[in-house]
């Protein structure tokens, strides 16, 4: 799975909206100042969000952003597939009559990347964006890891 800037930026944007829970929304010029990210380049990406069903607008005096669903409800891999195109980390294209890699048959490698895409779709399909602003995500490498059984299932 593809991890590009616009997906890091786009998750530390929602998050940064899933900690205002107050009515009113919140404008953008907020969050690109607190995130550290260009204006433009957010509203680029929230546009998509928006698209996407993540997030709603509103416009006039007062307006901005407000979550169209609660935070519990989006998992870090809708943010992620909402501002990028649906990830390939290997460079076959099963439509194509030469094969994998330009190769007469599936390259040697394939199953490795596909299966990788796969663990990593996986994992931030199982981590929803409330759990990301109350930290409770944690590296294999923390002291104090977060026991899988603690973790809100995602229906």
């Amino acid at each position: 799975m593809k991890l590009s800037t616009k997906g890091r930026y786009a998750v530390m944007a929602i998050v940064d909206l899933s900690r205002e829970t107050g009515p009113a929304p919140v404008p953008l010029a907020e969050i690109a100042k607190r995130q550290d990210i260009s204006l433009s380049y957010l509203e680029q990406i929230f546009a998509k969000l928006r698209r996407g069903g993540l997030v709603r607008s509103v416009r006039g005096p007062g307006g901005g952003y407000m979550l169209a669903r609660s935070a519990d409800q989006i998992q870090v891999s809708d943010v992620m597939l909402a501002v990028d195109p649906p990830p390939r980390n290997t460079a076959c294209n099963p439509a194509d009559p030469k094969g994998c890699c330009n190769l007469a048959e599936t390259c040697g490698t394939h199953d490795l990347w596909a299966a990788l895409a796969d663990q990593m779709y996986g994992f931030l399909n199982s981590i929803s964006i409330a759990e990301v602003r109350d930290r409770r995500v944690r590296s294999a490498m923390t002291d104090d890891p977060v026991p899988q059984s603690d973790r809100a299932v995602a229906s």
